[in-house]
Protein backbone atom coordinates (compact mmCIF):
# COMPACT_ATOMS: atom_id res chain seq x y z
CA UNK A 1 0.00 0.00 0.00
CA UNK A 2 1.16 3.60 -0.94
CA UNK A 3 0.96 6.67 1.38
CA UNK A 4 -1.99 7.20 3.44
CA UNK A 5 -3.00 10.83 4.61
CA UNK A 6 -6.14 11.62 7.22
CA UNK A 7 -7.51 15.21 6.82
CA UNK A 8 -10.91 16.38 6.83
CA UNK A 9 -14.43 17.17 4.53
CA UNK A 10 -14.76 20.82 4.30
CA UNK A 11 -17.89 20.34 2.14
CA UNK A 12 -18.77 20.44 -1.17
CA UNK A 13 -18.64 23.42 -4.40
CA UNK A 14 -18.27 23.14 -7.67
CA UNK A 15 -15.43 24.26 -10.32
CA UNK A 16 -14.48 24.30 -13.99
CA UNK A 17 -12.23 21.59 -15.13
CA UNK A 18 -10.16 22.67 -18.17
CA UNK A 19 -12.51 21.25 -20.54
CA UNK A 20 -15.03 24.37 -19.59
CA UNK A 21 -17.13 21.43 -18.06
CA UNK A 22 -18.84 22.47 -14.59
CA UNK A 23 -17.73 19.73 -12.14
CA UNK A 24 -19.24 19.05 -8.54
CA UNK A 25 -16.42 18.48 -6.18
CA UNK A 26 -15.86 18.18 -2.47
CA UNK A 27 -13.06 19.74 -0.60
CA UNK A 28 -10.86 17.78 1.49
CA UNK A 29 -8.32 19.49 3.74
CA UNK A 30 -5.49 16.71 3.90
CA UNK A 31 -2.31 16.41 6.30
CA UNK A 32 -0.36 17.67 7.28
CA UNK A 33 0.63 14.41 8.62
CA UNK A 34 3.53 13.45 11.26
CA UNK A 35 4.97 10.23 11.05
CA UNK A 36 4.84 8.99 14.79
CA UNK A 37 6.12 5.39 14.75
CA UNK A 38 7.32 2.72 12.05
CA UNK A 39 6.83 -0.28 12.38
CA UNK A 40 9.70 -3.12 11.31
CA UNK A 41 9.55 -6.92 10.39
CA UNK A 42 11.66 -7.61 12.86
CA UNK A 43 10.27 -6.03 15.90
CA UNK A 44 6.29 -5.91 14.83
CA UNK A 45 6.14 -8.92 12.21
CA UNK A 46 5.36 -6.39 9.08
CA UNK A 47 5.93 -3.35 7.53
CA UNK A 48 4.04 -0.02 8.00
CA UNK A 49 4.03 3.32 8.62
CA UNK A 50 2.03 5.14 12.03
CA UNK A 51 0.93 8.61 11.59
CA UNK A 52 -0.59 11.37 13.55
CA UNK A 53 -3.20 14.26 12.44
CA UNK A 54 -4.53 17.06 14.31
CA UNK A 55 -3.22 18.32 16.87
CA UNK A 56 -5.19 17.97 20.42
CA UNK A 57 -4.89 19.70 23.72
CA UNK A 58 -2.38 17.80 26.16
CA UNK A 59 -5.54 17.90 28.60
CA UNK A 60 -7.90 16.18 26.21
CA UNK A 61 -5.47 13.50 25.60
CA UNK A 62 -3.63 10.67 27.58
CA UNK A 63 -0.34 10.40 29.16
CA UNK A 64 0.24 7.00 27.20
CA UNK A 65 -0.58 9.01 24.23
CA UNK A 66 1.27 12.01 24.66
CA UNK A 67 4.41 10.17 25.45
CA UNK A 68 4.38 7.99 22.58
CA UNK A 69 3.74 11.04 20.11
CA UNK A 70 6.60 12.79 21.95
CA UNK A 71 8.54 10.16 20.58
CA UNK A 72 8.20 11.17 17.29
CA UNK A 73 9.23 15.74 18.29
CA UNK A 74 5.57 16.22 17.91
CA UNK A 75 2.44 17.65 19.87
CA UNK A 76 -0.08 14.87 20.49
CA UNK A 77 -2.47 14.29 17.96
CA UNK A 78 -6.63 13.74 17.74
CA UNK A 79 -5.82 10.60 15.16
CA UNK A 80 -3.26 8.15 14.40
CA UNK A 81 -3.81 5.14 12.09
CA UNK A 82 -1.24 3.23 9.99
CA UNK A 83 -0.97 1.93 6.00
CA UNK A 84 1.79 -1.13 5.21
CA UNK A 85 4.55 -0.57 2.67
CA UNK A 86 7.42 -2.91 1.49
CA UNK A 87 10.10 -3.57 3.72
CA UNK A 88 12.62 -2.42 1.16
CA UNK A 89 10.78 1.05 1.66
CA UNK A 90 11.17 1.73 5.05
CA UNK A 91 14.41 3.85 4.70
CA UNK A 92 12.34 6.05 3.08
CA UNK A 93 10.19 6.93 6.08
CA UNK A 94 11.80 8.88 9.62
CA UNK A 95 10.48 9.45 13.06
CA UNK A 96 8.61 13.08 13.07
CA UNK A 97 8.65 13.46 9.19
CA UNK A 98 5.85 15.76 7.63
CA UNK A 99 4.40 13.99 4.97
CA UNK A 100 1.57 16.03 3.23
CA UNK A 101 -0.58 16.15 -0.38
CA UNK A 102 2.64 16.27 -2.49
CA UNK A 103 3.73 13.08 -1.07
CA UNK A 104 0.89 10.93 -2.83
CA UNK A 105 2.67 11.36 -5.74
CA UNK A 106 0.31 13.21 -7.90
CA UNK A 107 -2.26 10.45 -8.28
CA UNK A 108 -5.32 10.82 -10.69
CA UNK A 109 -7.15 8.56 -8.53
CA UNK A 110 -7.95 7.89 -4.76
CA UNK A 111 -10.24 6.09 -2.49
CA UNK A 112 -11.74 8.37 0.29
CA UNK A 113 -12.55 6.08 3.28
CA UNK A 114 -14.79 8.24 6.14
CA UNK A 115 -17.60 7.72 8.65
CA UNK A 116 -21.38 8.10 7.35
CA UNK A 117 -24.07 10.40 8.50
CA UNK A 118 -25.79 9.05 11.59
CA UNK A 119 -29.30 8.25 11.25
CA UNK A 120 -30.37 6.93 14.64
CA UNK A 121 -33.06 3.68 15.11
CA UNK A 122 -35.08 3.96 11.23
CA UNK A 123 -37.53 2.00 9.81
CA UNK A 124 -37.61 -0.44 7.08
CA UNK A 125 -38.59 1.91 4.25
CA UNK A 126 -35.35 4.38 4.95
CA UNK A 127 -33.04 1.78 6.03
CA UNK A 128 -33.71 -0.60 3.46
CA UNK A 129 -35.95 0.25 1.22
CA UNK A 130 -39.27 -1.60 1.17
CA UNK A 131 -42.47 -0.19 -0.29
CA UNK A 132 -44.83 -1.12 2.59
CA UNK A 133 -47.96 -1.92 3.18
CA UNK A 134 -51.56 -1.19 1.13
CA UNK A 135 -52.28 2.18 1.38
CA UNK A 136 -56.01 1.21 0.61
CA UNK A 137 -58.95 0.75 2.29
CA UNK A 138 -58.71 -2.07 5.12
CA UNK A 139 -54.99 -0.87 6.45
CA UNK A 140 -54.97 1.05 9.41
CA UNK A 141 -52.15 2.97 10.57
CA UNK A 142 -49.61 0.07 9.67
CA UNK A 143 -48.74 1.74 5.74
CA UNK A 144 -44.98 1.65 7.01
CA UNK A 145 -44.76 -1.43 8.23
CA UNK A 146 -42.69 -4.52 7.52
CA UNK A 147 -45.26 -7.37 7.29
CA UNK A 148 -44.79 -10.38 8.31
CA UNK A 149 -41.30 -11.52 9.56
CA UNK A 150 -42.10 -15.60 9.81
CA UNK A 151 -40.78 -16.73 7.04
CA UNK A 152 -37.36 -18.50 6.77
CA UNK A 153 -37.32 -18.37 10.44
CA UNK A 154 -33.75 -20.26 10.11
CA UNK A 155 -31.02 -20.24 7.98
CA UNK A 156 -32.44 -24.04 6.79
CA UNK A 157 -35.34 -22.55 6.38
CA UNK A 158 -37.71 -23.38 9.05
CA UNK A 159 -37.68 -23.66 12.75
CA UNK A 160 -37.56 -21.37 15.59
CA UNK A 161 -36.08 -18.03 15.51
CA UNK A 162 -35.09 -15.62 12.72
CA UNK A 163 -33.00 -15.69 9.88
CA UNK A 164 -29.43 -14.39 10.45
CA UNK A 165 -29.18 -11.07 8.54
CA UNK A 166 -32.86 -10.43 8.11
CA UNK A 167 -33.77 -7.07 7.13
CA UNK A 168 -35.70 -5.22 9.97
CA UNK A 169 -35.64 -1.25 11.72
CA UNK A 170 -32.75 -0.74 13.68
CA UNK A 171 -29.60 1.37 13.96
CA UNK A 172 -28.87 3.08 10.10
CA UNK A 173 -25.37 5.00 9.36
CA UNK A 174 -22.28 5.40 11.40
CA UNK A 175 -19.94 3.31 9.77
CA UNK A 176 -17.14 3.41 7.84
CA UNK A 177 -17.74 3.58 4.17
CA UNK A 178 -15.17 3.80 1.20
CA UNK A 179 -15.46 5.70 -1.84
CA UNK A 180 -13.50 4.39 -4.65
CA UNK A 181 -11.65 5.55 -7.03
CA UNK A 182 -12.70 9.23 -7.07
CA UNK A 183 -11.37 11.69 -9.70
CA UNK A 184 -9.01 13.81 -8.49
CA UNK A 185 -10.12 17.18 -9.95
CA UNK A 186 -7.38 20.25 -8.46
CA UNK A 187 -4.52 20.18 -5.79
CA UNK A 188 -4.10 23.25 -3.83
CA UNK A 189 -0.49 22.23 -2.09
CA UNK A 190 0.07 25.19 -0.27
CA UNK A 191 -3.25 25.40 1.84
CA UNK A 192 -3.07 21.33 2.04
CA UNK A 193 -6.77 21.11 -0.35
CA UNK A 194 -7.64 18.34 -2.51
CA UNK A 195 -10.96 18.90 -4.75
CA UNK A 196 -12.12 15.25 -5.93
CA UNK A 197 -15.31 14.60 -8.19
CA UNK A 198 -18.01 13.78 -6.29
CA UNK A 199 -19.48 12.97 -3.01
CA UNK A 200 -17.57 11.77 -0.33
CA UNK A 201 -19.12 9.46 2.83
CA UNK A 202 -19.06 12.06 6.14
CA UNK A 203 -20.54 15.16 7.66
CA UNK A 204 -18.63 18.26 7.16
CA UNK A 205 -15.69 18.41 9.18
CA UNK A 206 -15.58 15.19 9.48
CA UNK A 207 -12.52 13.03 9.44
CA UNK A 208 -11.07 11.24 6.46
CA UNK A 209 -8.69 9.00 4.98
CA UNK A 210 -7.27 9.50 1.43
CA UNK A 211 -5.31 7.32 -0.24
CA UNK A 212 -4.16 6.49 -3.73
CA UNK A 213 -6.87 3.77 -5.82
CA UNK A 214 -6.61 0.50 -4.73
CA UNK A 215 -8.14 -0.43 -7.88
CA UNK A 216 -9.62 1.07 -10.85
CA UNK A 217 -12.54 -0.06 -13.84
CA UNK A 218 -11.44 -0.40 -17.13
CA UNK A 219 -12.16 2.77 -18.08
CA UNK A 220 -10.06 4.66 -15.99
CA UNK A 221 -7.39 2.36 -15.76
CA UNK A 222 -7.25 2.97 -19.87
CA UNK A 223 -7.20 6.63 -19.25
CA UNK A 224 -4.19 5.91 -16.90
CA UNK A 225 -2.08 3.98 -19.12
CA UNK A 226 -2.90 6.50 -22.15
CA UNK A 227 -1.02 9.09 -19.68
CA UNK A 228 1.92 7.09 -19.23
Amino acid sequence: MTTTLFGRKLGMTRVFNDQGVLVPVTVLEVGPCVVTQIRTPEKDGYAAVQVGYDDLKPRNSTIPMIGHDAKAGTEAKRLHGEFKINAGKIGEYTLGQTLKISDLGGVTYVDVVGTSKGKGFQGTMKRHGFKGLFASHGTERKHRSPGSIGGLCSNRGFGGGLKKGKRMAGHMGDVRVTARSLDVVRVVEDRNLILVKGAVPGANNGFVMVRPAVRLNRAKTKKVAAKK
